[in-house]
């Protein structure tokens, strides 16, 4: 009886597994599914291709067989004259889009070139240029579709000119004229830096509210339960980047063999086939059966997600990445644009006080009865911080604006948070920038105008915000 009730408990605990764990696989689907078409260009053209086609096709259609209302804003003009308007509309959108395609291949090598290859996800998630590309070819495919409908009368039969038809492919002429203004308009605003810049913070936001939502049930802890020396190392099946991983699928796996797993890989890191990317232990201690061990090493499989880029789904550091590449190519001697790298730190210590206020470190997750499964490992605030301070202190140490921008930066988070292990963070970089000033060769006025600027950081650091004279405001 024991054990047949002890598998009935197990089948029930299971039957209430699963369907949260189908739920969260399928909501996790649909979150990469989204992400992976909205950052490609051409599903919204296709998607705009099929549409014209079927426009195309079956518009005519019913004209031939439902009456046409006499109107002059139809076209009124012969078969002839329709045929001119429809080769005209489709040799002019061919030939418009090959330009719209050509300007965004160049917006993206310039992109590329003098910000950061980081950013070329970002440019090809613009809707804008999405819809743009989109219209232009179903234009051109509508018009084609709709010229072999176009019919001249034999013997004894009518012209058969689908008014209708025509009149829509000459208003989307019209449209597609006044779009490919505003788009060289937006592709202009497009590739300034302030937009750049603005664009990935919103965007970081925009993930990191969402993470913010899907972790309302997970427990962030910084002492997360640590591996035993004994734990097995499960390792990944394929290399590229760690692009996030399903917890729910995982917990669901991991409580069925009463286990415990600890992610040894955080989103946004490169894994390489064959080396550990997770930790797995008895959750009552001994060894796992090779049943148990090879139940998680399926869900780890199935759980996490590796890709050959990075991508923001789940991975917050991604934001602060692409603006910190940014700041160190505008260092770079070939550009040599400190001021474009001051820019990026404004942006980065705006994103680094909204993550101060957030969740954040590795995150653990319970099955229903409370025990904890699975171990997520996340950036913490000393990791964010040091992405966003440590390559431009290096590689902006000699000049002076970057220093300042980089006390700003600490001074503006110090006054925003009140977490004591995050002051401690803004303590030690404040600290490694003095030594990096102390080491340069800056001038008198410089030196007190970066002493200055440190000072009101620690002033901020004890909840005084000083109001500095001159050169340090």
């Amino acid at each position: 009886d024991a054990p047949r009730s002890g598998r009935r408990s197990e089948r029930i605990a299971l039957a209430e597994v699963v369907p949260v764990t189908l739920w969260a696989a399928v909501k996790g689907r649909n979150a990469w599914l989204l992400d992976l078409i909205r950052s490609r260009l051409w599903p919204v053209p296709v998607i705009g291709v099929v549409t014209a086609a079927a426009t195309g096709f079956l518009l005519p259609y019913f004209e031939g067989r439902l009456p046409t209302p006499a109107t002059e804003e139809l076209f009124g003009g012969g078969a002839a004259a329709a045929r001119g308007v429809l080769s005209t509309i489709a040799a002019s959108m061919i030939t418009v889009t090959s330009l719209t395609f050509s300007l965004t291949l160049v917006t993206l090598q310039l992109a590329s070139g003098q910000f950061s290859p980081r950013l070329l996800r970002t440019f090809a998630r613009d809707r804008f240029v999405q819809r743009t590309l989109a219209l232009f070819v179903a234009t051109f495919v509508y018009a084609l579709t709709v010229l072999r409908a176009v019919r001249s009368g034999r013997d004894g039969q009518a012209d058969f000119i689908p008014q209708v038809s025509v009149s829509l492919a000459y208003l989307l002429a019209l449209v597609s004229a006044v779009t490919l203004v505003v788009f060289l308009g937006h592709l202009v605003r497009q590739i300034r830096v302030e937009t750049i810049l603005e664009t990935v913070q919103a965007e970081s936001i925009n993930v990191a509210d969402a993470m913010s939502s899907e972790l309302d049930d997970a427990e962030v802890d910084g002492r997360a339960p640590t591996p035993p020396s004994d734990a097995v190392a499960i390792t990944a099946e394929r290399t590229g980047f760690l692009l996030g991983v399903d917890e729910q699928v995982l917990v669901g796996a991991v409580a069925r063999v009463d286990g415990m797993v600890a992610m040894d890989r955080m989103p946004g890191e490169w894994l390489v086939a064959g080396t550990p990317v997770a930790l797995a232990w008895p959750a009552a201690g001994g060894n796992f059966e090779t049943d148990a061990l090879d139940c998680i090493r399926r869900s780890l499989v199935e759980a996490v997600r590796i890709g050959e880029e990075r991508t923001p789904v789940q991975d917050v550091a991604y934001g602060l990445r692409q603006l910190t590449d940014v700041a160190i190519k505008a260092l770079s001697p070939g550009i040599n644009d400190p001021t474009t790298a001051v820019h990026v730190l404004g942006n980065s210590s705006a994103l680094l006080c909204d993550f101060a206020d957030r969740r954040l470190g590795p995150t653990v997750h319970r099955d229903h009865d409370g025990k904890a499964r699975v171990v997520i490992l996340r950036p913490g605030f000393g990791d964010l911080l040091e992405l966003a301070v440590a390559q431009p202190r290096r590689y902006g140490a000699a000049d002076a604006q970057v220093q300042a921008g980089l006390l700003r930066l600490l001074r503006d988070l110090a006054w925003r948070t009140s977490a004591p292990e995050h002051k401690s963070e803004i303590i030690m970089q404040l600290r490694r920038s003095r030594r990096t000033v102390s080491s340069q060769d800056f001038d008198e006025v410089e030196r007190d105008h970066l002493e200055c600027l440190a000072v009101a950081v620690d002033e901020a650091l004890a909840g005084r915000w000083q109001t500095v004279p001159g050169r340090c405001g």
